[in-house]
C-alpha cells in the first residue's frame, strides 16, 4: 500500500496495542463471566493508546468530539457507538450491538467477522447465561429490577436460538446460492457479505453517474 512514513510509523505503533484485541470478538457492556465492562476495557486500551498525553481531560475531549459531552463511556457504548460505527462505515457495521432493550439490561459488542456458530452458542450459552444466572439470584434476592432484566434476557435468548436454528423468518437467505447451497441454520459465508457489499457499492455507483448524467453509467 502507498502509505505516507507517517502513516507508518502510526500502524507500527498499534501492534503494541494487539492485546486488548477480544480473541472470541464478544464484548459485554456490562461486566460478564468475570470480564471487565467494555467501558473499562476501552478506558485501558486509550491509556495505552496516549501513554503520558491520556488524562481525565482528555477522555472528556473525545466523549465531546463524539456528540456525548458530559456523559459516560459506558452511556456512549450503549447509545451511540453503533449508529455512528454503522455510519462511518457507510451503513456496513462489522461491529454488531445486540442488546435486551433495557437501557442497563445485557448489551454486548461483536465482531461479525467472528460470528460463526460456535461463538453465536457462546454469545447463548456462555455470556448471555452467566448474566440470566446472576439475575436468577438477585431476582431471589429481592433485588429492585432483577425480575425485569431477567424477563428480558430470557427473551434476547429465545430470538438468538431462533437465529441460531435457522428457522423461517430468522433463517440466512442467499440470493444468489441455491436452495441446496443455503444455509441450514446460523453459519453465514463472509465471501456472501463481501460480494453483497461490493454490489451494493457498485449499484450506488452506477446510480450516481446516471444522476450526473454519465452515458457510461
Amino acid at each position: 500500500m502507498e502509505l505516507s512514513d507517517e502513516v507508518r510509523a502510526l500502524v507500527k505503533q498499534c501492534d503494541s496495542l494487539s492485546s486488548f484485541a477480544d480473541r472470541d470478538g464478544i464484548v459485554c457492556i456490562p461486566p460478564v463471566r468475570g470480564e471487565l465492562s467494555a467501558a473499562d476495557r476501552l478506558q485501558n486500551l486509550l491509556a495505552a493508546a496516549y501513554g503520558e498525553a491520556w488524562s481525565g481531560d482528555k477522555l472528556a475531549d473525545l466523549l465531546a468530539a463524539a456528540d456525548h459531552a458530559g456523559k459516560t463511556l459506558e452511556t456512549w457504548l450503549r447509545e451511540k457507538f453503533f449508529v455512528q460505527h454503522g455510519r462511518h462505515f457507510h451503513h456496513r457495521p462489522f461491529v454488531w450491538h445486540v442488546w435486551d432493550g433495557l437501557h442497563d439490561g445485557f448489551s454486548v459488542l461483536l465482531n461479525y467477522h467472528k460470528l460463526d456458530r460456535k461463538n453465536l452458542e457462546t454469545l447463548i450459552y456462555t455470556y448471555l447465561g452467566d448474566w440470566i444466572s446472576r439475575q436468577k439470584q438477585e431476582k431471589a434476592a429481592g433485588v429492585d429490577g432483577a425480575a425485569e432484566k431477567l424477563d428480558a434476557a430470557e427473551g434476547l435468548k429465545k430470538r438468538l436460538e431462533l437465529i441460531l436454528q435457522g428457522e423461517e423468518p430468522y433463517d440466512i437467505f442467499v440470493r444468489w446460492k441455491t436452495l441446496a447451497q443455503q444455509p441450514v441454520g446460523w453459519a453465514p459465508d463472509l465471501n456472501d457479505g463481501v460480494r453483497l457489499n461490493i454490489s451494493s457499492m457498485d449499484a450506488g455507483t452506477r446510480c450516481g453517474q446516471k444522476r450526473r448524467g454519465n452515458p457510461a453509467g
